[in-house]
């Protein structure tokens, strides 16, 4: 569908509801683009607007990223903060736009990331909670330098999370995820955990469950 001219490239399908639809916004991995994980979008309820947002820094030959990543010897990843907080904050400006330009239900945002994607929506989540109903984070963790500064004083009352990983993961390590739960119960936030034996992707286990905690 034809898409306005808004802070992110994107790609979008709309809802069979004429008005204040419950939205998905997807938030692919390093060095993909916004058609990953629209590609899920013909199996998701026809009520949901599905908007997948295009990452701001192209990278070569192709792809685009949140924030630049780099490894240095000794399997020591280094990622550009900076960078990942411009990107938390137009991400931010982006669901505004969205509620605004097609007619989404501002109380029924769900951000869907995978990897990168997952990292900054949970900084976006906890940084800015009354912009976000659901979180859906596969393969990432929490980042805390990406939070606001004082984020821990938030209203997350309205904030439900699920979140999972390949325990087969060599790309994003499963240890670091396993943190997530505990760390967002401490805050008071309702979450689901899951582990699926599969590296560093989604497995249609893993989708089916996404659906079913959509659903409910």
């Amino acid at each position: 569908m034809t898409t306005k001219n808004l802070c992110l490239e994107h790609v979008l399908r709309a809802s069979s509801l004429k008005e204040k639809a419950p939205t998905i916004i997807m938030l692919h991995g390093y060095g993909s683009n916004e058609n990953d994980l629209f590609s899920f979008s013909p199996q998701l309820d026809e009520k949901y607007l599905i908007v997948s947002a295009k990452a701001p820094i192209p990278m070569q030959p192709y792809g685009n990223a949140w924030y630049a990543i780099t490894y240095e010897p000794g399997n020591k990843k280094f990622t550009n903060d900076e960078q990942a907080v411009a990107s938390r904050d137009t991400i931010a400006e982006f669901i505004d736009e969205v509620i605004e330009n097609y007619h989404a239900d501002p109380d029924n945002i769900i951000l869907f990331g995978f990897s990168q994607g997952a990292i900054l929506s949970y900084a976006v989540a906890l940084s800015y909670p009354e912009k976000v109903s659901r979180v859906v984070a596969m393969s990432g963790y929490i980042h805390q330098p990406l939070l606001k500064e004082n984020f821990e004083k938030g209203d997350f009352s309205n904030l439900k999370v699920y979140s999972s990983h390949g325990y087969l993961d060599e790309v994003v390590p499963v240890e670091w995820d396993r943190k997530t739960k505990p760390f967002l119960e401490n805050l008071a936030i309702k979450v689901k955990y899951s582990e699926f034996p599969v590296g560093h992707g989604v497995s249609p286990e893993n989708f089916m469950e996404i659906k079913k905690w959509l659903a409910e």
